[in-house]
């Protein structure tokens, strides 16, 4: 097996580390660093087998492929750790959010295989949708590779950088727009008598369900909505209010404003 080496061991490195130790034939090739020493310890007590690193420059250096899973403000000091340790054939595999190929590129030596990626929080329960781009120099089996580690996390698409933030605003945003609904379906479930856990899982459960026909029948949202609108029903009387309150434009301009500030940073 490769090595792989994990930079920062938080949630998306964490996840990560926990999907290649399922898989590795040989969980010592994965190598880990991260700043905290109490983390690292976390990692030495759940992943025996793993390899820890004793600083940045180590992980590198040992790295076939080098995972960048910092906070952005820390990604300057991990980019300066590496530079010179980095090997010209590791393929270094960022998740930093909002740090394009070309602010990696500067900060390495030239020619340095890049690869970037956003994936979403539903990736900590393997549920996420994650994508991803590479620079010029990364091979199609680079990129595969790169693919599936990212497809641990759920489920992983090369998108052409300039959508990155696109990305940003739809999956790495929404989430948070998803768990606003099923609080609010649920409030409204509450409000008419329901015990509060019961309206959450029936809530979750009704969108995890929603989203699995769009995915798995292939049929347009809006088919799928109407084969559940009956005329005169209760249904279309819900959509209805929908309608009037702005709710398929709120979603649309909160995607927009996401991606837009995904710009500005």
């Amino acid at each position: 097996m490769r090595k792989i080496g994990i930079i920062g061991c938080g949630n998306m490195g964490g996840a990560i580390l926990a999907g290649l130790w399922r898989n590795a034939e040989d969980p010592s090739c994965v190598i880990c660093a991260d700043a905290s020493e109490k983390a690292l310890a976390s990692v030495a007590e759940r992943y025996p087998d793993v390899t820890i690193a004793k600083n940045n420059a180590a992980c590198a250096a040992e790295s076939d492929l080098l995972i960048l899973a910092v906070k952005p403000q820390f990604l300057d000091g991990v980019l300066a750790d590496i530079a010179l340790p980095l090997r010209t054939d590791t393929v270094v595999l960022s998740i930093v959010a909002g740090k394009k190929i070309e602010y990696l590129a500067k900060r390495l030596p030239v020619g340095t295989k890049i690869v970037r990626a956003m994936p979403n929080t539903p990736a900590l329960v393997g549920k996420g949708m994650t994508a991803y781009c590479a620079s010029e120099t990364v091979t199609e089996e680079e990129k595969t590779a790169a693919g599936d580690i990212l497809r641990l996390l759920g489920h992983a698409q090369e998108v052409p950088e300039r959508l990155m933030d696109t990305v940003t605003g739809l999956s790495g945003s929404s989430p948070a727009f998803v768990y606003m609904m099923i609080e609010a379906m649920a409030d409204g479930a509450v409000l008419d008598g329901m015990p509060r856990d019961m309206a959450y899982r029936f809530a979750a459960q009704t969108v995890f369900g929603s989203a699995a026909m769009v995915l798995e029948t292939g049929k347009h949202p809006g088919v799928l909505k109407d084969m559940v609108t009956s005329p005169a029903g209760t249904t279309i009387e819900g959509i209805a209010v929908l309608e009037e309150r702005g709710f398929r434009s709120a979603l649309m301009e909160a995607v927009k404003a996401a991606a837009d500030r995904s710009r500005e940073l």
